[in-house]
């Protein structure tokens, strides 16, 4: 898997009389609150917040950082314009993989790498009096796994998910890594098949009790992707169209743009699909098309 490569610096951008503000990097917390795997965290925080900003997660992939991911997607400068707040983890495990494997973080308050992160979370509504009803999540191959499994076991957390070239939540499960070199390669070649119903009462396990809402979500895959097969984009759909209890609709081609195929299910304010032909692991983050389905 290719891996990003970030060198980090103070960039000054001041212009003409000081009009513009300054830019700012990622920077290191140390104490954000329960962190019972380990991991690390970077924020970004633009110069200028919205009163009650949101707030977004942005997952690595394997052999990734927090540091890397924000250097390779334009959340940063999208930000600074809008406001928000992001959040870049690191896993240190694992190959530098999130963890969507073991029942501590397949469970919600489990004491896994889904705990720290919704810990993370906690900790910038309350430091940046963020807003708690614009909470989202991100992130691409590993880190879309994680965004799935948050998804479920933190439900009433994020209001929306988008996601890049993953695997349902639980398709790793009891799996001995997440990692490639550690991982059950079944759940990557797309060889578990589930019922929608499957799928939804496997996630809804991992929150036993929880009747809520959940999160709406937009999942994005590569049709030549044979690293996390292509397979298991309808297997999460399968999924989320169970919890969310809406059907598929229809098709609308090239959309957002040519050899994507947009795949509405309900009326598309709770799920959609793109499937991207020719494209392979992973598909490009599109990041202003997750700012319009984030509604920020």
């Amino acid at each position: 898997m290719k891996l990003a490569v970030v060198t980090s610096s103070l960039l000054a951008a001041l212009t003409s009389a000081g009009c513009s503000p300054v830019k700012r990097d990622i920077q290191p917390v140390t104490d954000w609150g329960g962190n019972p795997s380990g991991l690390n965290l970077h924020v970004y925080v633009p110069a200028r917040l919205t009163a009650k900003p949101a707030v977004i997660l942005a997952l690595h992939y394997c052999g990734g950082s927090g540091p890397a991911y924000s250097g390779m997607t334009k959340y940063n400068s999208l930000a600074d314009t809008q406001g928000f707040i992001v959040l870049y983890p690191s896993s240190p495990n694992d190959n530098n993989c999130w963890d969507v494997a073991t029942t501590k973080s397949l469970t919600r308050e489990g004491g896994g790498d889904s705990t720290g992160l919704a810990n993370m979370v906690k900790w910038a509504l309350t430091t940046y009096n963020g807003d708690p009803t614009k909470v989202f999540v991100t992130g691409s191959s590993s880190g879309c796994m994680m965004s799935n499994v948050v998804a479920v076991t933190y439900p009433d957390m994020f209001a929306a998910v988008s996601c890049y070239s993953g695997v349902a939540a639980g398709c790793l499960a009891g799996s001995p890594g997440a990692s490639p070199t550690t991982a059950d390669p079944t759940c990557a070649n797309g060889e578990i098949v589930k019922t929608g119903e499957q799928w939804a009462a496997q996630a809804r396990a991992m929150y036993p009790g929880y009747t809520g809402a959940h999160p709406r979500v937009q999942v994005w895959h590569g049709e030549a992707d044979f690293f996390v097969h292509y397979k298991n984009m309808a297997e999460i759909m399968k999924q989320w169209s169970s919890l969310l209890g809406v059907p598929f609709s229809k098709n609308n081609t090239d959309t957002p743009q040519s050899g994507y195929t947009q795949m509405i299910y309900g009326d598309g304010t709770k799920l959609v699909g793109y499937s991207a032909r020719g494209v392979g692991h992973t598909v490009p983050v599109h990041e202003e098309d997750d700012l319009r389905w984030f509604g920020i």
